[in-house]
């Protein structure tokens, strides 16, 4: 396709800096189409396509390494091999914020029942859970 977008172009397209665009030329995931007559970096729709989709990529947590190799042409095993291990560390991150959650609303609960006292045991609590110990 003829290219027909310049940095600035391509990057208000994709909702990102042109310092991105050009961070992610230097890491080989994007190149431009062509020149100008005036030397200046021209990208076509496939361009965009490509930004796009590195960005989503990245906001499913993808590394700029998975990236590159989900960009390269590649069996569906490895593919697949990489998704499965993107899952693995959401479902982890996932079960640590259900434990961060349970943390919160067992402090939150002890605020609201301290309160008539005027004496919050929060940061005690806390302490003790950091350290593994049951609160008293």
């Amino acid at each position: 396709m003829q290219p027909g977008f310049t940095i600035g172009e391509l990057a208000r397209a994709a909702e990102v800096p042109t310092s991105t665009v050009r961070y992610y030329e230097r890491e080989g995931l994007l190149k431009p189409s062509g020149r100008s007559a005036a030397n200046y970096r021209l990208y076509a729709q496939e361009d965009l396509e490509r930004l796009r989709f590195i960005r989503a990529a990245q906001a499913t947590g993808f590394t700029l390494g998975d990236v590159k190799a989900l960009l390269r042409p590649a069996p569906c095993g490895r593919v697949q091999g990489l998704i499965e291990d993107r899952l693995a560390e959401v479902s982890e991150r996932m079960a640590e914020l259900r434990r961060v959650k349970r943390v919160l609303e067992r402090s939150l609960d002890a605020c609201r029942e301290h309160a008539p006292t005027g004496r919050c045991k929060v940061v005690e609590d806390l302490s003790c859970q950091a350290k593994g110990r049951p609160r008293a």
